[in-house]
């Protein structure tokens, strides 16, 4: 059995969920201790149990220490995982309901049911937009295209819009099996080709989105950068409000957003979104700092090496890189002075 402390580095949910996945891909048992004891209130919180019991689901892992706020849990894999049908709701993980993240869910099976033999489709109900995680759009536009690039074949569809505080998001996401993994060279980004972006609420005013587009192209456009932003009004539970933008590079794609909130004004909003691309933008990177320990997991079960260029190094990502390493799947290593990751799977 491995046992990994999750107070190590950032000391976050990345621990548990890249743990989760490679136990159920290697039939690992595994034993967490310290879960997230990096964050204000330490141990699970419901995204973080339901993504236990979803990695469990689908290779019949037994399971100690699968309660809201443990900060210890043995996750012992009884089969190979199985594709097929699941659903896995967050919101069934608390009392009175959650908006916890439905993608750390989804980014902790995701490769555990592409390496699987036969097709999948998962239902995920929760939070689809939501502070501190990357929101559904992220993963279609961004991850989802770029990891295609290894060889893993997935999609997801937005069934319905799921916001904090309340949740209430529903997203299929569809994974065709049997994957075989190769590594990818990716240190050039090439021309910008477009930025495009959603503009999105639910339950709130027209102007609202079409505010949020209006500001987001003006401010691109001012840097002479070609954009196309759609405002949309959607419908949800409950009201809700951001703004999603893709930059299109022609070798790689990076995603930015920020969410509406009661007292902000949408121009402001847009500003946020716009901000951090522009920042991305000029450090020339083809990799964002939440793709970059994204394409760890990937790149580390591939049948070749692989080496990136990222925007920033950051403590997610090395912490991430040192949860890998405990499995002994690949050895990594980074340039610090150009910011490169290398990665060399045994």
């Amino acid at each position: 059995m491995i046992t990994i402390d999750g107070s190590y580095g950032e000391g976050g949910g990345q621990v548990l969920r890249t743990s989760l996945s490679l136990a159920a891909i290697t039939g690992q048992p595994l034993r967490l201790e310290k879960i997230r004891a990096g964050r204000p209130k330490p141990g699970l919180a419901a995204q973080h149990l339901t993504s236990v019991r979803a990695a469990a689901a689908v290779c019949r892992a037994q399971l100690r220490g699968d309660a809201l706020g443990s900060t210890t849990l043995e996750f012992i894999p009884n089969r190979a995982t199985q594709a097929g049908r699941y659903t896995f709701d967050v919101t069934e993980a608390r009392e009175g309901g959650s908006a916890g993240a439905v993608t750390l869910i989804l980014q902790t099976i995701l490769l555990p049911l592409a390496l699987a033999k036969g097709e999948s489709v998962v239902i995920l109900k929760g939070g689809t937009h939501v502070p501190w995680s990357p929101p559904v759009t992220y993963i279609e536009q961004v991850y989802l295209p770029i990891v295609k690039q290894l060889g893993v074949q997935a999609e997801v569809e937005l069934r319905a819009w799921g916001w904090y505080p309340a949740g209430g998001g529903e997203v299929e996401l569809r994974v065709k099996g049997n994957s075989t993994l190769r590594g990818i060279r990716l240190l050039e980004r090439g021309n910008l080709q477009q930025v495009r972006g959603l503009a999105v609420v639910t339950e709130l005013p027209s102007h609202i989105p079409q505010r949020m587009a209006s500001r987001a192209e003006s401010l691109l456009h001012q840097e002479h950068l070609k954009a196309q932003v759609k405002p949309l009004r959607e419908k949800g539970r409950t009201p809700g409000a951001g703004i999603f933008l893709t930059a299109e590079y022609e070798f790689s794609r990076a995603g930015f957003s920020a969410l509406g909130r009661q007292g902000l004004p949408a121009e402001r909003v847009a500003e946020m979104a716009v901000q951090e691309l522009l920042e991305f933008h000029a450090k020339g990177a083809p990799v964002d700092k939440h793709l970059a320990d994204q394409l760890l997991l990937p790149t580390a079960l591939a049948g070749d090496a692989s080496q990136y260029r990222v925007a920033e190094i950051t403590e997610h990502l090395t912490t991430n890189a040192w949860v890998i390493s405990q499995f002994g799947l690949a050895a990594i290593d980074f340039d610090t002075e150009n910011q490169i990751v290398f990665v060399a799977p045994n």
